[in-house]
């Protein structure tokens, strides 16, 4: 049931993300805070199912969202 929770999440906030990206640019960094949790969501996923190529593309994913806020607010 957890990972259902996490990869419906994950779907969500992705989903969010590209909708922010797309019709509400201004609202930066909110599409980036969504990506970086629909990225923690999955890694975690991942994590639990022990699938290898996604942890190693979430964790990429996350890495860039944390880079963008702290260019953002750095």
């Amino acid at each position: 049931m957890v990972n259902h929770i996490l990869q419906w999440l994950g779907t969500a906030a992705l989903l969010g993300m590209y909708v922010v990206m797309n019709f509400y640019r201004g609202l930066h960094p909110l599409d980036t805070v969504l990506g970086l949790i629909g990225g923690l969501c999955y890694f975690t996923w991942s994590v639990r199912e022990n699938n290898r190529p996604q942890q190693i593309v979430n964790a990429a994913g996350i890495l860039v969202c944390v880079g963008g806020l702290i260019r953002y607010f750095g």
